[in-house]
Order: structure tokens, then sequence, then C-alpha cells
């Protein structure tokens, strides 16, 4: 029954091919020295995986790329089977067939905005070889014992391996907000988040700007919750300036931001 329902909800909907638009600003992120770039987001909005589609479209034209998403490790075949199908329905009924996970587990990352974004990298990737789309949230046991969690460093030693697998490329990550960030967190059992363990000479780190508008969550109840109004309204773009005492190297400046439900309620 639960299978039947998601594939209703994925096997239908609207056009997905959207083009690639340019964002202000991000002819910044490309230097030679940066090997990775990650957007921290918060999960539920419209926006921010339709940018960071057109983040990966502005990186293929540099080289190669390897877009790492915030889905568990065990995802991955069905990941594959998705990209590699041979139509668009049959890379939906495949994900629809998949029975745990963001698709059905709801926290944002099983949005209308994610599937869009999947279905984006898959056009993309089918007309660009040096395109590989990778599964990169491990699974990482919280030891009796021990304060820190290890899933930032094992999440980090992920993307380590997948930029080593891939020389050439640049990693481009998509993941929640506290991943990007490039500082310890004093006092917090995360420690050093995932970002933070990799130089900092060769990541570029941005947050997603707060000017407003809703996201769709899961707080005391599952619906769309207001995002508050501290940056910039009026910015618009990649910006590079530090933000947060250095937690990130610039923002993601979208405007108000909509909140994308879950493709199956």
């Amino acid at each position: 029954m639960i299978s039947a329902l998601i594939a209703a909800g994925l096997l239908t909907g609207l056009d997905w091919s959207d083009g690639c638009r340019p964002v202000a600003g991000s002819e910044a992120l490309w230097r030679d020295d940066i090997r990775y770039v990650f957007v921290g987001e918060t999960h539920g909005t419209a926006e921010a995986p339709a940018a960071f589609a057109d983040l990966v479209c502005a990186a293929l034209e540099q080289g190669p790329v390897v877009v790492s998403l915030e889905y568990s490790v065990e995802f991955q075949p069905t990941l594959d089977a998705f990209m590699e199908a041979d139509s668009e329905a049959e890379a939906r009924a495949v994900l629809a067939a998949y029975p745990h996970g963001a698709f059905v587990h709801h926290d944002g990352r099983g949005s209308a905005a994610m599937l869009d974004l999947l279905l984006r990298l898959r056009a993309m990737q089918r007309e660009a070889a040096d395109l590989t789309v990778v599964a990169s949230v491990p699974n990482s046991p919280r030891v009796e014992g021990f304060r820190q969690s290890y899933s930032e460093m094992d999440r980090a030693v992920l993307w380590g391996r997948q930029a080593m697998a891939a020389p050439q490329a640049r990693v481009l990550a998509l993941v929640g907000r506290v991943h990007a960030e490039k500082t310890r967190r004093v006092g917090s059992p995360l420690g050093l988040p995932a970002a933070a363990h990799i130089r900092p000479e060769e990541t570029l780190s941005l947050t997603l700007a707060h000017q407003g508008g809703e996201a769709w969550m899961c707080l005391d109840e599952c619906g769309n919750a207001p995002i508050p109004e501290s940056d910039d309204l009026t910015a618009r773009g990649v910006l590079l300036t530090p933000q947060q005492n250095g937690k990130f190297d610039g923002l993601l400046a979208l405007g108000p931001v909509t909140a994308s439900p879950p493709v199956v309620r």
C-alpha cells in the first residue's frame, strides 16, 4: 500500500526538465584551488535545491563534478538505478520502490523540490559524462562513553574518498546547514561539523540566507514553518563574505523562500 502511494506521488506532477539558470556571483566559486563547495540549506524549501542544480550546471562548464547529496549510503544502488533508468517514468518507479529513506520518512529531503533536483541531475548526467551523483550520509553509530558524534568525521571521510576517486572533479555537496559549518561547535556533541574536517583552504561553504518565507519541516507538527529575516533582504546570488564568525565563507541569497512539501504526504 505504501509503495503504491509513493509511486502515485512520484509518477505524476510537473515538468521537471527546467533549464539551467545563472546564479549571480557563482563564478567566484570555481577557483582552481577549491575542491569542495558546500551549500548548507534549510531542508524543505523550493528554492535551495533548484539553485543548487543551477550551481551544478555552472560547475560542469568548468570541468568534472561530483554531486554529493544528503542521503544514506544504502540509498546509493537505488540512486544509481534512478540515474541509469532508460526513461523518466522508469526512474521515478525506481525511487518509488525504495521502502525507506527520505521519501518515506520526511525531513525535507523527500520534497517535491528534491525530486526536481534529482531529475535535473539525471538529465545533466545523460548529457555530461563528467557528472557523478553520490549519497553521502554514513552509518556511524553512537558509541557509549564517547561525547563526540563521529558521523561528522565519517561524512568528511566519504567526501574525501569521493574527491580522490575523481581527482579532476570538484565536489559540490548539498547538506543541512550545520554540516556545512567550518568552525568547532563549542559544547555540542558534533564537535567539528563535517566541512570543518577538510582543509579550509580547499573549501568554500555557503549558507542559505535567511530572507523570510517558509520551509516545510517537522517541528511539533509537520507543515510550513516561517523562516526568519536576519540577512539583507535585497541580497541575491553568491556573496563571498565571511558569515557567523567564520562558520561560512559566504551566503547563497535567494530571497524569500517557499515551502516544498513531501512528494508523498
